[in-house]
């Protein structure tokens, strides 16, 4: 057997095997790109405001009515610098392990919205079943048990990068006359439907590898350990892991009145740049207070993390985005290059094209195949 036939035989197989899971992690991201933009504007009565003159509530207070209202303390707070938009409380909680579905691993996953000036509710989500929520776990399990789901997902994306790597050995011209139609669709009103659908299989894939490999490669850091550790040990230049502090506070001590409140007003001088904070209340007596400010209207990768004692208020660490090495930065900017926001509108653009495309190439290739195999 040649070299381009065991090519062509190893691309056919593995896109048969794993055509209908490549189609759905295409279709869901693609799907899921611009899930901020639709959002915002379906949910626009609950997560923007009318901006005040007056002082915002603190935030221990709105904490009360927001655990009153969700009947759970919140795990998460989100605040906006913007002061247009109203501030979110979520929580978070696991539900069975080993149930089959994603659905039954999570008993609760919901927010609560409110006006920080005036401490009125703006509305509730119940992320749980949420529509993007739901293309999210599609696009990362198959809303399976994740215990099952990711491994399929990752290999059958690491399936994916091989065939589009064999797919251009494939597409690749012999000459320049061979050339003339793998760069562009040149079509008569005789072209017949096979050639249309192998010039679209073969012409767009090309054009939108370099995005769709970005976009494989960045999907496999998230779920299979052993590339991301690959790609760590190769940018860091280092086989140390990174250093994870973590803190507790000083149960000894007598708790401030309203310790959240002396957090976040801290973490609001030393991080002044951010755009939002992201705060996660101690659900232990020796937890600490945990705020992430991230720069960025929408992206998550450049954060700076401060732990605070619960008790006292004091800063008991502080980890910096500009001090991490390049393989904490790479894969701590990872979901954004993943999803295309890294690039703003662009990238996400382009994301899409590439995810839609992607979502092609198992249907187009397919019939290929199955117009080979069925000539009459």
């Amino acid at each position: 057997m040649s070299f381009k036939k065991l090519i062509k035989k190893t691309h056919l197989w593995l896109g048969l095997a794993t055509g209908i899971i490549v189609f759905i992690i295409s279709i869901t991201g693609c799907l899921f790109v611009f899930q901020k933009e639709i959002s915002d504007i379906y949910y626009k009565d609950t997560f923007f405001i009318a901006p005040q003159s007056t002082k915002k509530i603190a935030v221990t207070k709105l904490k009360e009515i927001a655990d009153k209202t969700l009947s759970t303390p919140s795990t998460r707070i989100t605040i906006y610098k913007e002061k247009n938009r109203a501030w979110e409380f979520m929580v978070y909680k696991s539900g069975d392990e080993d149930a089959n579905t994603w659905f039954g691993t999570v008993k609760t996953y919901k927010s609560v919205f409110i006006n920080p000036y005036t401490g009125a509710v703006t509305g509730n989500i119940n992320y749980k079943y949420n529509f993007f929520i739901i293309v999210e776990m599609l696009h990362y399990c198959l809303l399976i048990n994740r215990q099952i789901g990711e491994p399929i997902v990752a290999y059958s994306t690491l399936i994916f990068v091989i065939m589009l790597i064999t797919g251009i050995i494939l597409w690749w011209p012999k000459n320049k006359a061979a050339a003339k139609q793998r760069f562009w669709f040149r079509w008569k009103d005789t072209t017949k439907f096979k050639r249309k659908n192998y010039d679209v299989h073969n012409i767009l894939g090309f054009y939108t590898m370099f995005i769709t490999l970005i976009l494989a490669l960045t999907g496999m850091i998230f779920s299979i350990q052993w590339f991301q550790a690959t790609v760590y040990v190769i940018l860091s230049e280092s086989i140390t892991p990174p250093e994870q502090i973590e803190k507790l506070s000083d149960t000894t001590l007598v708790s401030l009145k309203q310790p959240l409140d002396i957090a976040l007003n801290s973490a609001k001088i030393k991080i002044p740049d951010a755009n939002r904070y992201s705060l996660i209340p101690p659900e232990k007596r020796s937890d600490v207070i945990r705020i992430y400010g991230f720069r960025g209207e929408e992206v998550g990768y450049n954060e700076d993390e401060i732990q605070f004692d619960q008790y006292s208020g004091k800063q008991l660490h502080r980890s910096n985005y500009e001090n991490k090495n390049n393989g904490e930065k790479l894969i701590a900017m990872n979901y954004d290059i993943h999803t295309g926001i890294i690039l703003g509108l662009p990238g996400k653009i382009l994301a899409f094209l590439a995810s839609l495309v992607a979502a092609s190439l198992p249907i187009t290739g397919f019939m290929i195949w199955w117009g080979r195999k069925n000539k009459k």
